[in-house]
């Protein structure tokens, strides 16, 4: 009679052990986000620096007389 009291206990005991941690949050795992950039046109971009500067040139040059 005590050995199966004894095996009641234990089987008590550990089954309070293992629910005394409660039940743990879910864990929401998310996939990664890819971004893929637009391609630009890159004609256009090595030409805008240039064309100001010639503009930028060729307004001070307008600007500058000479008096004669």
């Amino acid at each position: 009679m005590k050995k199966i009291a004894l095996a009641i206990a234990g089987f008590v005991g550990s089954a309070s052990a293992a629910l005394a941690g409660g039940m743990a949050a879910p864990v929401m795992e998310m996939e990664p986000v890819i971004v893929e950039e637009a391609a630009g046109s890159s004609s256009s971009a090595g030409l805008i620096i240039p064309l100001i500067l010639i503009a930028l040139i060729a307004a001070a040059m307008s600007s500058s007389s000479t008096a004669e």
